[in-house]
C-alpha cells in the first residue's frame, strides 16, 4: 500500500509533467507542437492530465493533487484536517518535481526560446490583463466552480491509518473531474490562465526561479493571486456545500 502522501506527491508530479509539458510543447521554439491552436490544445491536455494522474493515484490518496481540493473537502467535512498540511506539502513538492522534469525534457527548446514570457508561461500563470482585483476574482470563481463540482462527485474511497474515510477522486471519478477542469479552462481560463490550484502555480514558479535563465519574469508580486484566490474559492465552495447539505 503506497502512503497517501507519496501518492499525492507522485500524482501531482504526473499532473504537472503532462500539464506543463503541453504548455511547453505549444510555446517553446522549434517543438513539434509550436503555435498549434494553444487554447484548445492546452485546455484539453490539462483535463486529460487530471484524469490520468487521478486514475493512477486515486486508490491510494483520493487524488486531491491540489491544495484547493484538500481545503474544500476539509471545510465540507469530507476529509480529515489532520492530513491537510501533509497533503498540501506533498502536492507542492510534486508540482515542483513535475515542472522540473518538463524542463529537463524540453531543455534544448528552452535554450532555443528567446521570448521569456513563453518560458515563464510553461511554468506558472500570468494575467492576460493585469488587474489584481479582477485577477483574484477570476481565480476565486473558477476554483469555486471546480471545488463545488468535485464535492458532488467525490465519495468515500479509502481509509487512511484508521482515520476517517478519505473522500477523494477514485478511478470512476477521474474522468468527470477531468472534464470539469477542461470546461473550466475553455470557459473561464481566458483571464488568468486558470491556475485553480495553488500547488500547480507556486511549485513551478519556484522551479522557474531556480533554473539558470537570464531576464527572468517570475513576477512574485502577482504570485499570491493564484494561491490565495483558489484557496478562498475552495473555502467558499465548502461552506456553500455545507449550507445545501
Amino acid at each position: 500500500m503506497i502512503s497517501p502522501y507519496i501518492a499525492e506527491f507522485v500524482g501531482t508530479a504526473i499532473l504537472l509533467l503532462l500539464g506543463s509539458g503541453i504548455v511547453a510543447n505549444v510555446s517553446l521554439s522549434k517543438t513539434k507542437g509550436y503555435d498549434q491552436t494553444p487554447l484548445i490544445t492546452i485546455t484539453t491536455a490539462w483535463g486529460f492530465a487530471v484524469f490520468v494522474a487521478a486514475f493512477i493515484t486515486g486508490q491510494f490518496s483520493g487524488a486531491h493533487l491540489n491544495p484547493a481540493v484538500t481545503i474544500g473537502l476539509v471545510i465540507a467535512g469530507k476529509f480529515s484536517s489532520e492530513l491537510m498540511i501533509g497533503y498540501i506539502i506533498a502536492q507542492i513538492l510534486g508540482a515542483m518535481l513535475g515542472s522540473w522534469l518538463t524542463y529537463l525534457f524540453y531543455i534544448d527548446h528552452y535554450r532555443s526560446t528567446n521570448d521569456e514570457s513563453k518560458v515563464m508561461g510553461s511554468f506558472c500563470t500570468s494575467p492576460a490583463i493585469r488587474n489584481l482585483k479582477n485577477n483574484f476574482f477570476s481565480e476565486f470563481l473558477a476554483t469555486f466552480i471546480l471545488i463545488f463540482g468535485i464535492l458532488y462527485i467525490v465519495k468515500p474511497n479509502i481509509l487512511i491509518e484508521g482515520m476517517n474515510a478519505n473522500f477523494g477522486i477514485g478511478s470512476l471519478d477521474a474522468l468527470p473531474v477531468g472534464i470539469l477542469v477542461w470546461v473550466i479552462g475553455l470557459s473561464l481560463g481566458g483571464t488568468t490562465g486558470y491556475a485553480i490550484n495553488p500547488a500547480r502555480d507556486l511549485g513551478p514558479r519556484i522551479v522557474y526561479q531556480l533554473i539558470p535563465r537570464k531576464n527572468k519574469l517570475s513576477d512574485w508580486a502577482y504570485s499570491w493571486v493564484p494561491v490565495i484566490g483558489p484557496s478562498l474559492g475552495a473555502v467558499a465552495a465548502g461552506l456553500l456545500y455545507l449550507y445545501f447539505n
